[in-house]
């Protein structure tokens, strides 16, 4: 039997497992100084965790506008007097699978942190691809971007989850784009309203013959993928209510126009969303600057996931991510760290090549938007695709074998390998499943169940 303690290799792991260019483990590697030049989104390491893997799927996708009439303009609003009201218009990326013997690769035009810099990426998705007739209706997944972002920045995220059977609709947030970045604000309030909204819109599509989604969405099986203000709005949405302090901040929201998400408040409780049946929240930002506590919390029931990098100093690590998990008092709840990693950590996509150079409007290169100082992006792409495809397979398919993969000791340096002389796992084996050996360093990942189970 062979018996290999994991913390022996951390000292030169790191430099073992960086390659100059990641490179998709399917391509040959002359192709791999392509990946950079070509900003591909799909690339998969060879050192990625099992169910990082794309599906077997082909997907399409096709973009699409939808409008939410007659909504308070946040953004034009002041104290006293009625606020105005304005048609919000979202535009949407919908990744779906798509039809046998449709391809495997496609492209998306896309702008830089600059709001400028036009780039293009290259991925799996099949531009207006006829949908799958068969194997559905698959669950529905809701991807919602940071501030500033927009629909394509998890992107890669949307493509593997597609290639495995969801449907998934990723949101251009009104005034929170590269393009369109406005007032603080109409973030604050307009982010779980959006979230909401989407998931009506991707419902009525479904049900319209016609539609290209006809047929094609299980709506009550949905899950939420929020980053940074995404993931702040996303748990809102899980129904934690904000406190009444962070309603009255000056340099919040407006005209207390955040109390309809106020912990207690009726219009908060009225929103609650049974089809949600899965929260991911990459870095959900408020806990740290007062827009949460313990009590808001507690209205969370959902099964989350959270990832958050040790050193974030946007959303905090101590003071924020992790009190959120600690205080999710009220539902399954995980905990994803990477140790030393920022505020970057696992959601953003690879920086585009273009991003590399200084911008005079920005002040730094957008490369910083994107990347982490410590991590290769991609790797922690791959991980985070492992660990969302074990979660919403568990909670969205019902998937029990998901279950391993999130049945973990908490650091994956603490973990054992322990193999038989046929490479198999013995008793003894307590390194991290799906992941090969030397190839967890730096993660950890806590589980709490429910108060009182």
């Amino acid at each position: 039997m062979k018996i290999v303690y994991a913390a022996a290799f951390a000292a030169g792991l790191a430099t073992a497992l960086t390659p100059a260019i990641a490179q998709d483990a399917t391509k040959p590697a002359t192709e791999a100084s392509q990946a950079a030049v070509q900003n591909r989104i799909d690339i998969i390491r060879p050192d990625a965790p099992e169910l990082a893997a794309h599906g077997d799927l082909p997907i399409g996708v096709r973009t699409v506008e939808v409008t939410n009439a007659d909504q308070i303009d946040v953004a034009n609003t002041t104290a006293g007097g009625e606020p105005p009201r304005y048609d919000r218009k979202l535009t949407l990326e919908i990744w779906y699978p798509a039809a046998e013997g449709t391809g495997n690769e496609g492209t998306y035009t896309t702008l830089l942190r600059d709001g400028e810099t036009e780039v293009t990426l290259t991925g799996r998705g099949v531009r207006d691809a006829e949908p799958a007739a068969e194997g559905g209706p698959f669950p529905l997944v809701i991807i919602s971007h940071g501030y500033p972002g927009n629909r394509l920045l998890l992107s890669h995220l949307a493509e593997n989850l597609a290639t495995k059977g969801y449907v998934v609709a990723s949101i251009d947030h009104l005034e929170s784009t590269y393009a369109d970045q406005g007032a603080f604000g109409s973030t604050l309030v307009n982010r779980s309203l959006d979230q909401l909204f989407v998931l009506d819109e991707i419902e009525r599509m479904s049900g319209e013959d016609g539609d290209f989604l006809s047929g094609l969405v299980d709506t009550a099986n949905t899950g939420l993928i929020g980053y940074s203000m995404g993931g702040y709005g996303a748990v809102i949405t899980a129904g934690a209510g904000v406190t009444e302090t962070s309603v009255g901040f000056e340099w919040g929201a407006p005209a207390g126009t955040l109390a309809i998400h106020q912990s207690g408040s009726p219009e908060h409780e009225d929103r609650a969303e049974p089809r949600i049946k899965a929260v991911v929240a990459f870095a959900p930002w408020g806990r740290q600057r007062g827009f949460w506590d313990a009590e808001g919390m507690k209205g969370i029931e959902t099964p989350i996931f959270y990832v958050a990098g040790s050193v974030d100093d946007v959303s905090g690590y101590e003071d924020g991510v992790k009190t959120l998990y600690e205080e999710t008092v009220n539902a399954e709840r995980y905990l994803l760290t990477f140790e030393n990693a920022n505020h970057n950590a696992a959601a953003p996509m690879p920086a585009p090549a273009e991003s590399w150079e200084f911008s005079e409007k920005l002040g730094f290169a957008p490369f910083d938007h994107y990347a982490d100082p410590v991590w290769d992006t991609v790797r922690m792409n791959n991980i985070a695709q492992h660990f969302v495809t074990a979660f919403l397979g568990k909670e969205l398919k019902g998937d029990e074998e998901m279950g391993a993969y999130l049945d973990l000791v908490e650091n994956a340096a603490d973990g054992v390998t322990a193999l038989d002389d046929e490479d198999k796992p013995t008793d003894e084996h307590t390194y991290w499943k799906g992941f090969a050996d030397r190839t967890a360093v730096g993660l950890s990942l806590m589980h709490a169940m429910p108060a009182g189970e």
